[in-house]
Protein backbone atom coordinates (compact mmCIF):
# COMPACT_ATOMS: atom_id res chain seq x y z
CA UNK A 1 0.00 0.00 0.00
CA UNK A 2 3.02 2.39 0.42
CA UNK A 3 4.07 2.01 -3.24
CA UNK A 4 0.70 3.76 -4.41
CA UNK A 5 0.62 6.42 -1.53
CA UNK A 6 4.60 7.11 -2.52
CA UNK A 7 3.37 7.37 -6.16
CA UNK A 8 0.24 9.95 -5.25
CA UNK A 9 2.31 11.86 -3.52
CA UNK A 10 5.06 11.82 -6.23
CA UNK A 11 2.18 12.43 -8.80
CA UNK A 12 1.09 15.31 -7.16
CA UNK A 13 4.68 17.42 -6.87
CA UNK A 14 5.84 16.46 -10.56
CA UNK A 15 2.42 17.19 -11.53
CA UNK A 16 2.60 20.87 -10.39
CA UNK A 17 6.16 21.66 -11.18
CA UNK A 18 5.57 20.59 -14.72
CA UNK A 19 2.65 22.52 -14.82
CA UNK A 20 4.62 25.42 -13.87
CA UNK A 21 7.65 24.79 -16.41
CA UNK A 22 4.74 23.95 -19.26
CA UNK A 23 3.14 27.44 -18.85
CA UNK A 24 6.36 29.14 -18.80
CA UNK A 25 7.58 27.76 -21.90
CA UNK A 26 4.24 28.05 -23.51
CA UNK A 27 3.96 31.47 -22.86
CA UNK A 28 7.46 32.35 -23.74
CA UNK A 29 7.25 30.36 -27.14
CA UNK A 30 3.96 31.98 -27.62
CA UNK A 31 5.55 35.53 -26.97
CA UNK A 32 8.28 35.16 -29.28
CA UNK A 33 6.21 34.30 -31.84
CA UNK A 34 4.41 37.24 -31.68
CA UNK A 35 1.29 36.48 -29.66
CA UNK A 36 -0.09 39.31 -28.16
CA UNK A 37 -0.20 39.53 -24.10
CA UNK A 38 -4.00 39.31 -23.94
CA UNK A 39 -4.05 35.95 -26.23
CA UNK A 40 -1.51 34.38 -24.28
CA UNK A 41 -3.23 35.53 -20.84
CA UNK A 42 -6.77 34.20 -22.01
CA UNK A 43 -5.20 30.61 -23.48
CA UNK A 44 -2.35 30.10 -22.53
CA UNK A 45 -2.01 31.13 -19.35
CA UNK A 46 -6.18 30.03 -18.40
CA UNK A 47 -5.82 26.86 -19.83
CA UNK A 48 -2.39 26.52 -19.12
CA UNK A 49 -3.12 26.96 -15.41
CA UNK A 50 -5.82 24.21 -15.36
CA UNK A 51 -3.57 21.40 -17.33
CA UNK A 52 -3.00 19.18 -14.56
CA UNK A 53 -6.81 18.91 -14.16
CA UNK A 54 -7.48 18.60 -18.20
CA UNK A 55 -4.40 15.75 -18.25
CA UNK A 56 -5.36 13.61 -15.52
CA UNK A 57 -8.92 13.69 -16.24
CA UNK A 58 -7.89 12.71 -20.07
CA UNK A 59 -5.75 10.03 -18.85
CA UNK A 60 -8.49 8.67 -16.44
CA UNK A 61 -10.85 8.63 -18.83
CA UNK A 62 -8.33 6.71 -21.50
CA UNK A 63 -8.07 4.26 -18.66
CA UNK A 64 -11.40 3.19 -17.79
CA UNK A 65 -11.91 5.07 -14.56
CA UNK A 66 -13.69 7.90 -15.75
CA UNK A 67 -15.04 8.69 -12.77
CA UNK A 68 -12.46 9.51 -11.11
CA UNK A 69 -12.33 12.60 -13.67
CA UNK A 70 -15.86 13.38 -13.14
CA UNK A 71 -15.24 13.25 -9.33
CA UNK A 72 -11.99 15.60 -9.88
CA UNK A 73 -13.94 18.41 -11.83
CA UNK A 74 -17.17 18.49 -9.55
CA UNK A 75 -14.70 18.28 -6.29
CA UNK A 76 -12.01 20.45 -7.34
CA UNK A 77 -14.47 23.46 -7.60
CA UNK A 78 -15.99 22.35 -3.97
CA UNK A 79 -12.66 22.52 -2.70
CA UNK A 80 -12.19 25.52 -4.07
CA UNK A 81 -14.74 27.34 -2.80
CA UNK A 82 -14.71 25.27 0.89
CA UNK A 83 -11.21 25.42 1.48
CA UNK A 84 -9.59 27.16 -0.96
CA UNK A 85 -11.71 30.46 -0.26
CA UNK A 86 -12.77 29.66 3.22
CA UNK A 87 -9.45 29.77 4.43
CA UNK A 88 -8.04 32.43 2.56
CA UNK A 89 -11.25 34.55 3.93
CA UNK A 90 -10.70 33.55 7.27
CA UNK A 91 -6.85 35.32 7.23
CA UNK A 92 -8.40 38.76 5.28
CA UNK A 93 -11.60 39.12 4.19
CA UNK A 94 -11.90 39.23 0.36
CA UNK A 95 -13.80 41.78 -2.15
CA UNK A 96 -15.55 40.95 -5.37
CA UNK A 97 -13.67 42.74 -8.13
CA UNK A 98 -15.70 44.37 -10.79
CA UNK A 99 -15.10 42.33 -13.22
CA UNK A 100 -16.07 39.21 -11.46
CA UNK A 101 -19.39 40.50 -10.25
CA UNK A 102 -20.12 41.52 -14.00
CA UNK A 103 -18.89 38.37 -15.95
CA UNK A 104 -17.15 35.66 -14.77
CA UNK A 105 -19.41 35.01 -11.46
CA UNK A 106 -22.65 34.96 -13.54
CA UNK A 107 -20.68 32.34 -16.03
CA UNK A 108 -19.78 30.52 -13.22
CA UNK A 109 -23.40 30.47 -11.90
CA UNK A 110 -24.49 29.47 -15.98
CA UNK A 111 -22.03 26.74 -15.63
CA UNK A 112 -23.10 25.19 -13.08
CA UNK A 113 -26.38 25.05 -13.93
CA UNK A 114 -25.44 23.97 -17.26
CA UNK A 115 -23.82 20.62 -15.62
CA UNK A 116 -27.08 20.19 -13.59
CA UNK A 117 -28.85 19.89 -16.92
CA UNK A 118 -26.53 17.99 -18.48
CA UNK A 119 -26.21 15.29 -15.53
CA UNK A 120 -30.11 15.15 -14.86
CA UNK A 121 -30.38 12.30 -17.01
CA UNK A 122 -27.08 10.44 -15.08
CA UNK A 123 -25.11 10.28 -18.12
CA UNK A 124 -22.46 12.23 -19.11
CA UNK A 125 -22.50 12.00 -23.26
CA UNK A 126 -20.57 12.84 -25.77
CA UNK A 127 -22.77 15.29 -26.87
CA UNK A 128 -22.68 16.48 -22.97
CA UNK A 129 -18.82 16.71 -23.66
CA UNK A 130 -19.41 18.61 -26.69
CA UNK A 131 -21.36 21.03 -25.24
CA UNK A 132 -19.39 22.00 -22.59
CA UNK A 133 -16.39 22.25 -24.81
CA UNK A 134 -18.57 24.64 -27.09
CA UNK A 135 -19.23 26.88 -23.47
CA UNK A 136 -15.30 27.02 -23.25
CA UNK A 137 -15.37 28.41 -26.35
CA UNK A 138 -18.13 31.02 -25.98
CA UNK A 139 -16.66 32.22 -22.53
CA UNK A 140 -12.70 31.96 -24.28
CA UNK A 141 -14.60 34.13 -27.34
CA UNK A 142 -16.40 36.45 -24.67
CA UNK A 143 -13.63 37.68 -22.83
CA UNK A 144 -11.74 38.23 -25.52
CA UNK A 145 -14.51 40.46 -27.19
CA UNK A 146 -15.02 41.94 -23.66
CA UNK A 147 -11.11 43.24 -22.79
CA UNK A 148 -11.64 45.26 -26.28
CA UNK A 149 -8.52 43.62 -27.40
CA UNK A 150 -5.96 45.82 -25.54
CA UNK A 151 -3.47 44.09 -23.42
CA UNK A 152 -3.69 46.71 -20.75
CA UNK A 153 -7.31 45.21 -20.42
CA UNK A 154 -5.95 41.87 -19.68
CA UNK A 155 -7.91 41.13 -15.84
CA UNK A 156 -6.03 41.42 -12.78
CA UNK A 157 -6.30 37.34 -11.89
CA UNK A 158 -3.88 36.86 -15.63
CA UNK A 159 -2.24 39.85 -15.34
CA UNK A 160 -0.97 39.06 -11.87
CA UNK A 161 0.13 35.14 -13.57
CA UNK A 162 1.73 37.16 -16.71
CA UNK A 163 4.14 39.44 -14.55
CA UNK A 164 5.16 36.02 -12.39
CA UNK A 165 6.26 34.47 -15.88
CA UNK A 166 9.80 33.85 -16.40
CA UNK A 167 11.51 35.46 -19.35
CA UNK A 168 12.89 32.93 -21.43
CA UNK A 169 15.30 32.38 -24.88
CA UNK A 170 13.04 30.79 -27.81
CA UNK A 171 15.40 27.71 -27.60
CA UNK A 172 14.88 27.64 -23.27
CA UNK A 173 10.98 28.45 -23.99
CA UNK A 174 10.47 24.72 -26.17
CA UNK A 175 12.65 22.91 -23.78
CA UNK A 176 10.42 23.79 -21.08
CA UNK A 177 7.70 23.55 -23.18
CA UNK A 178 8.45 19.67 -24.34
CA UNK A 179 9.80 18.91 -21.12
CA UNK A 180 6.76 20.08 -18.98
CA UNK A 181 4.37 18.72 -21.46
CA UNK A 182 6.55 15.00 -21.20
CA UNK A 183 6.26 15.21 -17.20
CA UNK A 184 3.22 16.14 -17.19
CA UNK A 185 1.65 13.72 -18.76
CA UNK A 186 3.57 10.95 -17.01
CA UNK A 187 2.30 12.63 -13.87
CA UNK A 188 -1.00 12.21 -14.76
CA UNK A 189 -0.66 8.65 -15.59
CA UNK A 190 0.96 8.00 -12.17
CA UNK A 191 -1.55 9.89 -10.43
CA UNK A 192 -4.33 8.28 -11.98
CA UNK A 193 -2.70 4.30 -11.31
CA UNK A 194 -1.89 5.60 -7.60
CA UNK A 195 -5.37 6.75 -6.96
CA UNK A 196 -7.02 3.59 -8.39
CA UNK A 197 -5.04 1.74 -6.24
CA UNK A 198 -5.82 3.91 -3.27
CA UNK A 199 -9.73 3.56 -4.04
CA UNK A 200 -9.22 -0.25 -4.14
CA UNK A 201 -7.77 -0.43 -0.93
CA UNK A 202 -9.82 1.88 0.93
CA UNK A 203 -12.78 -0.30 -0.60
CA UNK A 204 -14.56 2.70 -2.31
CA UNK A 205 -15.23 3.87 -5.46
CA UNK A 206 -12.92 6.38 -7.64
CA UNK A 207 -15.37 8.59 -7.49
CA UNK A 208 -14.98 9.11 -3.99
CA UNK A 209 -11.37 9.28 -4.74
CA UNK A 210 -11.77 11.79 -7.08
CA UNK A 211 -13.79 14.15 -5.18
CA UNK A 212 -11.55 14.15 -1.69
CA UNK A 213 -7.44 13.11 -2.53
CA UNK A 214 -7.36 14.05 -6.02
CA UNK A 215 -9.71 17.76 -5.70
CA UNK A 216 -7.67 18.32 -2.66
CA UNK A 217 -4.58 17.50 -4.46
CA UNK A 218 -5.24 19.38 -7.44
CA UNK A 219 -6.42 22.43 -5.84
CA UNK A 220 -3.20 23.16 -3.80
CA UNK A 221 -2.09 25.62 -6.15
CA UNK A 222 -4.78 27.14 -6.23
CA UNK A 223 -4.55 27.18 -2.29
CA UNK A 224 -1.36 28.46 -2.46
CA UNK A 225 -1.75 30.74 -4.98
CA UNK A 226 -4.69 32.13 -3.12
CA UNK A 227 -3.51 32.45 0.57
CA UNK A 228 -0.16 33.96 -0.92
CA UNK A 229 -2.35 36.98 -2.37
CA UNK A 230 -4.28 37.54 0.24
CA UNK A 231 -0.92 37.96 2.10
CA UNK A 232 0.51 40.26 0.00
CA UNK A 233 -2.16 42.57 0.22
CA UNK A 234 -3.82 41.31 -3.47
CA UNK A 235 -7.15 40.18 -2.00
CA UNK A 236 -9.31 41.59 -4.76
CA UNK A 237 -7.56 38.95 -7.21
CA UNK A 238 -8.11 36.00 -4.78
CA UNK A 239 -11.93 35.05 -5.78
CA UNK A 240 -11.00 36.07 -9.49
CA UNK A 241 -8.48 33.23 -9.54
CA UNK A 242 -11.12 30.81 -7.91
CA UNK A 243 -14.05 31.67 -9.82
CA UNK A 244 -12.09 31.26 -13.38
CA UNK A 245 -10.74 28.32 -12.51
CA UNK A 246 -13.88 26.58 -11.33
CA UNK A 247 -15.66 27.49 -14.80
CA UNK A 248 -12.68 26.05 -16.95
CA UNK A 249 -13.02 22.98 -14.36
CA UNK A 250 -16.74 22.44 -15.51
CA UNK A 251 -15.99 23.55 -19.31
CA UNK A 252 -13.03 21.82 -20.29
CA UNK A 253 -12.14 19.38 -17.36
CA UNK A 254 -15.56 17.72 -16.79
CA UNK A 255 -15.68 17.83 -20.81
CA UNK A 256 -12.95 15.80 -21.12
CA UNK A 257 -14.54 12.24 -19.89
CA UNK A 258 -17.77 12.99 -21.53
CA UNK A 259 -15.90 13.18 -25.02
CA UNK A 260 -13.73 10.39 -24.38
CA UNK A 261 -15.81 7.86 -22.75
CA UNK A 262 -19.92 9.10 -22.31
CA UNK A 263 -19.48 7.26 -18.46
CA UNK A 264 -23.01 6.92 -16.46
CA UNK A 265 -23.26 8.34 -13.09
CA UNK A 266 -24.93 7.44 -9.97
CA UNK A 267 -28.04 9.54 -8.63
CA UNK A 268 -25.34 10.88 -5.57
CA UNK A 269 -23.58 12.66 -8.09
CA UNK A 270 -26.40 14.85 -9.19
CA UNK A 271 -27.88 15.17 -5.24
CA UNK A 272 -25.15 15.14 -3.14
CA UNK A 273 -21.91 16.44 -5.23
CA UNK A 274 -23.32 18.41 -7.72
CA UNK A 275 -25.53 19.75 -5.31
CA UNK A 276 -23.41 20.52 -2.52
CA UNK A 277 -20.88 22.27 -5.83
CA UNK A 278 -24.50 24.38 -6.40
CA UNK A 279 -24.61 25.47 -2.91
CA UNK A 280 -21.52 26.83 -2.72
CA UNK A 281 -21.88 28.73 -5.75
CA UNK A 282 -24.84 29.97 -4.45
CA UNK A 283 -23.28 31.20 -1.31
CA UNK A 284 -20.50 32.73 -3.29
CA UNK A 285 -23.42 34.58 -5.21
CA UNK A 286 -25.40 35.32 -2.05
CA UNK A 287 -22.11 36.96 -0.48
CA UNK A 288 -21.63 39.14 -3.98
CA UNK A 289 -24.76 40.01 -4.84
CA UNK A 290 -27.08 40.53 -1.35
CA UNK A 291 -28.70 43.85 -0.78
CA UNK A 292 -27.78 45.58 2.02
CA UNK A 293 -23.65 44.58 2.14
CA UNK A 294 -20.36 44.92 0.73
CA UNK A 295 -19.75 42.47 -1.61
CA UNK A 296 -17.02 41.08 0.31
CA UNK A 297 -16.62 37.49 1.64
CA UNK A 298 -16.18 38.31 5.69
CA UNK A 299 -13.86 35.87 7.98
CA UNK A 300 -17.36 34.44 9.70
CA UNK A 301 -18.83 33.50 5.83
CA UNK A 302 -15.78 32.39 4.84
CA UNK A 303 -15.76 30.06 8.80
CA UNK A 304 -19.31 29.06 7.39
CA UNK A 305 -17.97 27.82 3.47
CA UNK A 306 -15.32 25.49 5.41
CA UNK A 307 -17.24 24.41 7.69
CA UNK A 308 -19.64 23.36 4.76
CA UNK A 309 -16.37 21.75 3.19
CA UNK A 310 -15.44 19.94 6.14
CA UNK A 311 -19.36 18.57 6.85
CA UNK A 312 -18.98 17.52 2.96
CA UNK A 313 -16.14 15.58 3.48
CA UNK A 314 -17.15 13.88 6.79
CA UNK A 315 -20.18 12.70 4.55
CA UNK A 316 -18.06 11.23 2.02
CA UNK A 317 -15.50 9.68 4.11
CA UNK A 318 -18.30 7.68 5.41
CA UNK A 319 -18.06 5.60 3.14
CA UNK A 320 -14.60 4.70 3.46
CA UNK A 321 -14.51 0.70 4.75
CA UNK A 322 -11.32 0.15 6.95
Amino acid sequence: MWVPLLALILGFVTLVWSADRFLSGAASTATHLGVSKLLIGLTVVSLGTSAPEILVALAAAIDGNALLAVGNAIGSNIANIGLVLGITAMIAPLPFSQGVLRTELPWLLGATLLTLVLLFDLQLSRLDGFLLFTALGYVLYRLATYQGGSTEDVNDALQEELEELPQLSLGQAVFWLAVGLVVLLVSAQILVWAAVEVAEWLGVSELIIGLTIVAVGTSLPELAATVGAALKGHTDIAIGNVVGSNILNLVAVLAVPGVVSAPAVDIEVLWRDCGMMLALTLALALFAYAIGSRPVITRFEGAVILAGWIGYNLVLFQQVEL
